[in-house]
């Protein structure tokens, strides 16, 4: 175990949000390890304050990151030191049925989820010798972390590290639910209701494929007018619009419409959005036993579909370096998802900044 300690924003039942001074051990067989230069500020690691997603374990927070590669363990080939990597939240195991079927996304082998390294440990302790767990797989609040070297994806070198550590998660899921997912095709029509950094990556998703029209709904004119910039041609505010009514009336109904919010009752609405044979996608995380009522007869009857969407169905061995060539070939205007620039010690604000709504994503800097 690494003697250094370093500053990590952790959460605990009982301690709640906090910084805590951590170290880590090195590198083992089939590991990484890296030093964090950015880290995006997500729902997921709000789901874990607001007791959504329910821990009785202490957690080092973050999941979506990059950094640069410090050692590698025995065994690793893909990387070396010097690396520029994109860390992505789900390690796959490569292994099983899912992963040989080119569904990484489904990966019944990774312990990510679990919040544990894939043999079920954790790199991490405090000052007293206490085991802090990375949180999934990754707890990247800090300056340096071990991973398996299937969660660090390499990039080029000029990629910027802000951008580089939305791709680990939002963008990612974002572009993918419409790339991926829906196989959304040029000139069909979209809904996107929330537009936060997944929400927006959506907008940039439909944008690039050719979908319109692309109409974007939340309660926040700020954020309603982001998703213009990056390719809505109509926005709704959610509070004042019969978002539904809307659509039949305007458009006879929408091919598909992208839920990223994972509100239960928001959810309930999609199907009554769509026209015949259209798709709602779940991008949104809902909280742990959330439910929904649809009317069933309308799903049969007119062909409607509901889509899960996990990580954007991507497998980011092979998405993230594609999306971080778009965006350095001009394609994907992903520096204007970074909002606000903070450091580490900032977590709280940016959290607050996150609940309230405010502005769009927030990077952390150790």
């Amino acid at each position: 175990m690494s003697t250094q300690l370093s500053p990590a924003i952790a959460f605990d039942p009982v301690a709640g949000l906090h910084t805590r001074e951590i170290s880590h051990r090195p590198a083992g067989p089939g590991e990484v390890e890296i030093e964090v230069r950015a880290a995006g500020v997500c729902h997921s690691d709000l789901h874990i304050l607001t007791g959504d997603w329910p821990s009785d374990r202490p957690l080092v927070l973050g999941h979506e990151a990059a950094g640069v590669v410090a050692a590698v363990g025995q065994g690793v080939t893909a990387l070396k030191a010097g690396d520029h990597v994109v860390l992505s939240w789900f390690a796959p195991c490569r292994r099983c049925r899912k992963c040989l079927a080119g569904m990484a996304w489904l990966c019944t082998g990774t312990q990510a989820v679990a919040n544990t390294l894939p043999d079920g440990t954790t790199p991490f302790t405090d000052a007293e010798g206490e085991e802090i767990w990375p949180y999934l797989g990754l707890g990247a609040f800090t300056e340096r972390l071990v991973v398996p070297e299937s969660a660090a994806v390499k990039v080029p070198d000029e990629l910027p590290f802000g951008i580089g550590a939305l791709l680990g998660c939002s963008i990612s899921t974002g572009i993918g639910a419409v790339v991926n997912t829906a196989g959304v095709r040029p000139g069909e029509s979209a809904v996107v209701i929330g537009t936060g950094g997944v929400g927006l990556s959506v907008v940039m998703g439909l944008r690039l494929v050719g979908a319109d029209p692309v109409i974007a709904v939340d309660l926040s004119p700020e954020r309603l007018a982001a998703a213009r910039r990056f390719g809505a041609t109509h926005t709704l505010n959610g509070a004042t619009t019969d978002v539904a009514a809307w659509c039949q009336e305007e458009l006879g109904g929408v091919d598909y419409v992208f839920e990223a919010i994972g509100s239960p009752k928001v959810i309930e609405t999609l199907p009554a959005m769509l026209t015949s044979g259209g798709a709602a996608v779940l991008v949104g995380m809902a909280a742990a036993g959330a439910t929904g009522a649809f009317d069933l007869f309308d799903l049969a009857d007119q062909g409607k579909r509901i889509l899960g969407c996990n990580y954007g169905s991507s497998v980011g061995a092979l998405d993230i370096p594609k999306l971080a060539r778009l965006h350095l070939a001009g394609r994907l205007p992903l520096d204007e998802l970074i909002g606000t620039v903070r450091p580490l010690r900032e977590a709280a604000a940016a959290f607050e900044d996150l609940r309230s709504n405010v502005g769009v994503r927030t990077i952390l800097e150790p």
